[in-house]
C-alpha cells in the first residue's frame, strides 16, 4: 500500500494495510471452509432431500388435479350446455368444456415449473461452484422475455397492419363465397356463365386475393428484411419450383377441362384405353369408375392432352348412336338382310324410341358386303347391356332365317350354312326365357 492509497481512504497506511489483509484472509478461508467435504456432503444431502421433495410434491399435484377433474367431470360437466342464438349454435358444449379443462392442465403446468424453478434454486445453492448460476437463474428466464415483450411492442404498428390486412382478406374471401354459392345454385345468374364453372372460379380467385395479400403483407413481417429470412424464401421458392412442375401443369389442366366442359360428373367417357364413369373432378386428377367396378384416377395433364370420347354430352338431346356390324354374302339380297338387321334391332328392349334404327351399307368386300345397324339409347350406361341384347337379336334372327353371317373371316363356301336351327336354340343347359310383349317365345335364355 502506499500513502496515495492510505490519503484516498483517509487512513493510515498501515492500518489500511491489515484490513486489507484480513479482507483477504476471511476471503481465503470461507472458499476453502466451503469447499471442505463435510459441508460438500452437507450440500448433497439436503439437493438429495429437496430433489424426493419435489418427486413427492410433483406426485402430489398429479393426484391432486386428478381428482379435482374428476370431481368437475362429476358435478358439473353435465351442467355445462352450448352457447346458442335460437336454433344456431354459437359455442359447443364440449368445446367449453375442452376449454375448462385445458385451464385447468395450464394451472397445473404453471404451478409444476414454479415448483422446479424453486428446487433448482436451492439445489444450485447448495454448491460453491455453482452458486452464481442460482443467482442469475432468474435473468435467464426473465431476460429473454423481456427481449420478447420489447420486440413485440415494436412491432406493433405492423403487427396491426397485418391483423388489418388480415380481416379484410378473410371478409372479401366471406363475399366471393356467397356470390359464387349463389352463382353455382343458379340463384344469380351471368351471361354465359355455366354453374358448374362457379367454384373452381371461385378457387382462382381466392388464390389470387391471398397471394395479392401476401405480397402486401411482406414487408411488414417481422424479420422480413433479415438475409435468413430471405434465404429461408429462396430457398423454399426453389424447392417449390424444382417439384411443382407436373402439379402445376395438373392444376393448369384441371382448369382447362373445366372450362372446355368436355365432361361432367356422372358422364361416360373414353379416353385412350381408359372407359368408365366419371365420379368425381379435381384440380389435379380425375376419378373414373369401370364398368367392371374399378377406381380409375387419371391426371388432368393427361385428358388435357388426349382425345375425350364423351358419350353422354349429346344422349340429353339427341341420343346416342350404338353401332354393329356384319359381314353378309353377296348371294343373300341386301333388302332382306337390312330387314332382319332391323327387326333383331326392333326385338332389343332399352332403346330409344324417339328415333328409328337405321342400316348403311359400309363397304363392298372382296367375298361379302359389311351392313352397319344403328340404334338409338338414351341411358349410356346400359351401352354394354344393350350391345349384348342387340348381338343377340341378330344371331337369333339371322338363323331364323338361315342366312350365314360371314364376318370376320372368309376362307370358302361351306356345303351348308354355318346357321343354328331353331330347334337347337335352348340345348342344355340353356333354358327359354319367357318373351317380352311383342317379341316371339325364347327370345333369350337363362
Amino acid at each position: 500500500m502506499t500513502d496515495a492509497d492510505a490519503r484516498l481512504e483517509e487512513l493510515d497506511r498501515r492500518l489500511l494495510a491489515r484490513a486489507i489483509v484480513e479482507r483477504i484472509q476471511r476471503g481465503l478461508r470461507a472458499y476453502r471452509q466451503a469447499r471442505e467435504p463435510g459441508v460438500l456432503l452437507r450440500g448433497a444431502r439436503q439437493a438429495l432431500a429437496a430433489t424426493l421433495a419435489l418427486v413427492a410434491v410433483l406426485l402430489g399435484l398429479v393426484w391432486a388435479f386428478r381428482r379435482l377433474e374428476a370431481r368437475f367431470s362429476r358435478r358439473y360437466e353435465e351442467k355445462i350446455h352450448s352457447v346458442q342464438f335460437q336454433s344456431f349454435e354459437i359455442l359447443r358444449a364440449q368445446r367449453i368444456r375442452s376449454a375448462l379443462r385445458a385451464v385447468v392442465g395450464a394451472v397445473r403446468a404453471a404451478t409444476a415449473a414454479l415448483l422446479v424453478y424453486l428446487w433448482l434454486q436451492f439445489v444450485l445453492s447448495s454448491f460453491p461452484t455453482t452458486r452464481p448460476l442460482a443467482a442469475r437463474l432468474l435473468s435467464l428466464v426473465l431476460e429473454p422475455l423481456s427481449g420478447l415483450g420489447s420486440g413485440l411492442v415494436a412491432q406493433l404498428p405492423d403487427l396491426a397492419f397485418l391483423l388489418v390486412l388480415f380481416v379484410v382478406t378473410r371478409w372479401l374471401l366471406r363475399i366471393g363465397r356467397l356470390f359464387f354459392d349463389a352463382l353455382a345454385k343458379g340463384s344469380v345468374a351471368l351471361s354465359g356463365f355455366e354453374p358448374e364453372w362457379a367454384l373452381p372460379t371461385y378457387r382462382i380467385v381466392r388464390m389470387a386475393v391471398i397471394a395479392f395479400a401476401l405480397v402486401l403483407a411482406y414487408p411488414y413481417i417481422p424479420g422480413s428484411g433479415s438475409a435468413a429470412f430471405q434465404g429461408i424464401s429462396i430457398f423454399l421458392g426453389v424447392m417449390f419450383s424444382i417439384g411443382s412442375s407436373s402439379f402445376i401443369s395438373n392444376i393448369i389442366a384441371g382448369y382447362s377441362m373445366t372450362y372446355r366442359r368436355a365432361f361432367r360428373l356422372g358422364d361416360r367417357i373414353r379416353v385412350g384405353e381408359i372407359f368408365g364413369d366419371v365420379t368425381e373432378i379435381r384440380l389435379q386428377v380425375t376419378h373414373l369408375r369401370s364398368i367392371k367396378n374399378e377406381e380409375i384416377v387419371v391426371p388432368n395433364s393427361t385428358l388435357l392432352n388426349s382425345s375425350v370420347v364423351n358419350y353422354s354430352a349429346l344422349v340429353r338431346n339427341r341420343g346416342l348412336i350404338l353401332h354393329t356390324s356384319v359381314g353378309i354374302g353377296y348371294e343373300t339380297p341386301w333388302r332382306q338382310v337390312e330387314a332382319m338387321l332391323l327387326m333383331a334391332a326392333e326385338r332389343t328392349p332399352g332403346l330409344s324410341p324417339a328415333s328409328a334404327p337405321f342400316v348403311l351399307q359400309t363397304s363392298l368386300g372382296d367375298f361379302c358386303v359389311t351392313y352397319e345397324v344403328n340404334v338409338y339409347c338414351d341411358n349410356p350406361v346400359e351401352m354394354g347391356t344393350l350391345y349384348t341384347q342387340l348381338h343377340r337379336n341378330i344371331l337369333d334372327v339371322f338363323n331364323e332365317y338361315g342366312v350365314q353371317i360371314m364376318t370376320p373371316a372368309y376362307e370358302g363356301d361351306p356345303d351348308q350354312p354355318k346357321v343354328v336351327p331353331k330347334e337347337q336354340w335352348w340345348t342344355a343347359p340353356a333354358r327359354p326365357l319367357p318373351a317380352p310383349p311383342g317379341q316371339p317365345e325364347g327370345g333369350g335364355s337363362r
